[in-house]
Formats: structure tokens, C-alpha cells, sequence
């Protein structure tokens, strides 16, 4: 199997995912929960995975800084949450992360540094807000933020590698995968 066709198989298992196993009631405890939400939530999943992938074709001060607008961001959506503040639109928000990353990986978009930043740390409010909100009782805050904290970071890198294995390949399938990831956002605006 080819290094494409590894990585193409890779990227069509991630979007098998399904949408219900983010929210309330999957696995109990802190840790295992908040690590397991962002990974079995299609929403998460894409926005997370597409944003990595977009930060490869950046300038580098972007790239470099999209881990830490992602992770900050979604501390702060958190910590909304957990302060008893209202976000309103917050999924809709989630939704237009998938929808916009996807157009941007499509078009080949790069951003300047501010305006990235800003877009990509506003879309990580709205999902850590949802992470927030959905944190299951009895778990322990600090074990949960960890664990969404790392998964969160893990498929960012995972969507930056495969966004590095395309620099590679034909800008058309690059094109091919953003396309994607936008019909995946039109989908969940839709349902």
C-alpha cells in the first residue's frame, strides 16, 4: 500500500465517525471522557483535523502558533461553560468551523497571521464551550480538561501530518480532501 493510500484510508476511517458518541453519556470518569469526546464526534473530529491540515500551507508564525490558538481557545470555550455563562450559537458555530475549514483547505486559502489566529481560536471557543457544557457529572474538571486537552492536540497534529503528506501529492487532492470536509460541514448544518 502506497504512503497516499495509506494516508487517503486514514482520512476516510476518521470521517466514519459518528456525531452522537460526543455528547452526554459515553464513557464515565474525567480523564477517559474528556478524551474520548472530541475523537468520536464528527464535528470535533473534522474541525480539529481540518484546521491542523490548513495550518501546513501557512506562514510559519501561523503554523507554528495554530496548536496553541486551538488549545487556548478551547480552555477558554471551557471555561465559559463551567463559569455558568451563555454562549448562544454555539453550535451553530461548531458547525460553520467544519463548513469554513473545509473552503479554506479547498481554495488553498492562507490567512494573515491575525486574522487566522483569530478565526481559528474563535472556532476552538465554540467546541471547547460545547466540551464545557458536556462534561458528565462527577467528573473531575481538571481530569477532564486534560483529557480533552490531549486529544484535542492529537488530532490538530494528526490533521497537520496528513496536511504535510499532501504537500507532496497534487494540490488536487488537497482541493478533493477540503471539498470534503465542506460537504461533511454543509451535512451537519443540514441535520
Amino acid at each position: 500500500m502506497t504512503r497516499l493510500t495509506q494516508t487517503l484510508l486514514t482520512a476516510g476511517l476518521l470521517l466514519t465517525a459518528t456525531t452522537a458518541a460526543a455528547h452526554p453519556g459515553h464513557a464515565e470518569g474525567g480523564f477517559t471522557s474528556g478524551l474520548l469526546h472530541p475523537m468520536l464526534g464528527l464535528d470535533h473530529l473534522l474541525a480539529m483535523a481540518a484546521i491542523g491540515f490548513w495550518s501546513v500551507r501557512q506562514s510559519t508564525v501561523l503554523k507554528n502558533a495554530t496548536p496553541a490558538f486551538v488549545i487556548g481557545g478551547m480552555i477558554l470555550g471551557a471555561s465559559l461553560a463551567w463559569g455558568g455563562l451563555s454562549l448562544p450559537g454555539t453550535e451553530t458555530g461548531i458547525t460553520v468551523s467544519v463548513l469554513l475549514a473545509g473552503i479554506l483547505i479547498a481554495t488553498l486559502a492562507k490567512l494573515p497571521t491575525a486574522i487566522g489566529g483569530t478565526l481559528v481560536g474563535a472556532f476552538m471557543v465554540c467546541h471547547g464551550f460545547a466540551h464545557g457544557t458536556e462534561m458528565p457529572a462527577g467528573a473531575g474538571l481538571v481530569s477532564y480538561l486534560a483529557g480533552f486537552s490531549i486529544a484535542t492536540l492529537g488530532i490538530t497534529f494528526a490533521g497537520r501530518g496528513l496536511g504535510v503528506l499532501m504537500l507532496r501529492a497534487d494540490n488536487r487532492l488537497t482541493r478533493a480532501f477540503g471539498g470534503v470536509v465542506t460537504v461533511a460541514g454543509a451535512y451537519l448544518a443540514a441535520v
